[in-house]
């Protein structure tokens, strides 16, 4: 049987979410330029795809954090994830803001989270592992317990695993960005200098822009 990672890129791949374009690259809410982009929320709209990841996710959930209480969404992207996963689990749902809101009830957490819930963050990709950490210490701020996170994609960037380990948030995901370029360049998508290319970039996706400048078109 194929592993998961290998069975989301090729389900990815499958309804077109991963664009690739080293000329023309992808800015990212990190500030930073990328040669690729994997738009995760394409896969709502495929069912096939969408019941696979929502299955994934609550299986990984139920395997490595089997006692939760409480689904948490990191906001916006994995909010319609989260939902669904909960639904699937029947368990509550809650969602997290990168910061309180400045109007109404002024919630960074919007749902009933109880104190002591054991939550599971939710979230659709993880890039720098910021807005997770940042999830993490508002429930526990407000008298959650924090399980760990699963999450549908994980470019596994260094950068990431240092914020994640500062924050002692475990993570699990189905997906990540090695299988994925494998599957795409055995699929015909990526040829050997892609491939080279995206290892530069992905080694210092920060850094890549400015040293790649003459590639770039604006």
């Amino acid at each position: 049987m194929k592993k998961l990672d290998v069975m989301l890129a090729e389900k990815m791949l499958g309804i077109d979410a991963v664009k690739f374009q080293p000329t023309a690259p992808f800015l990212w809410g990190t500030g930073w330029y990328s040669p690729i982009y994997i738009d995760n929320l394409a896969a709502l709209s495929n069912t096939q795809v969408r019941n696979f990841v929502k299955t994934e996710l609550s299986s990984l959930i139920i395997e490595q954090f089997g006692d939760a209480d409480v689904i948490a969404a990191v906001a916006t992207g994995a909010i319609a994830h989260g939902v669904l996963v909960a639904d699937n689990l029947g368990l509550p749902f809650v969602y997290v803001r990168p910061r309180p809101k400045d109007h109404g009830l002024e919630n960074q957490i919007e749902g009933g989270l109880k104190p002591g819930a054991k939550a599971v963050i939710l979230e659709s990709t993880v890039y720098t592992g910021a807005n997770s950490a940042r999830a993490a210490h508002a429930i526990e701020d407000a008298g959650g317990q924090v399980l760990g996170m699963v999450s549908m994609f994980n470019y596994d960037f260094q950068m990431a695993a240092k914020t994640l380990k500062k924050a002692r948030l475990r993570s699990v995901s189905v997906g990540n960005f090695e299988t994925l370029m494998r599957v795409a360049q055995a699929k015909g998508g990526l040829s050997d200098a892609d491939m080279a290319l995206l290892a530069e970039w992905h080694s210092d996706p920060e850094g890549w822009a400015s040293a790649n400048q003459g590639q770039i078109v604006d």
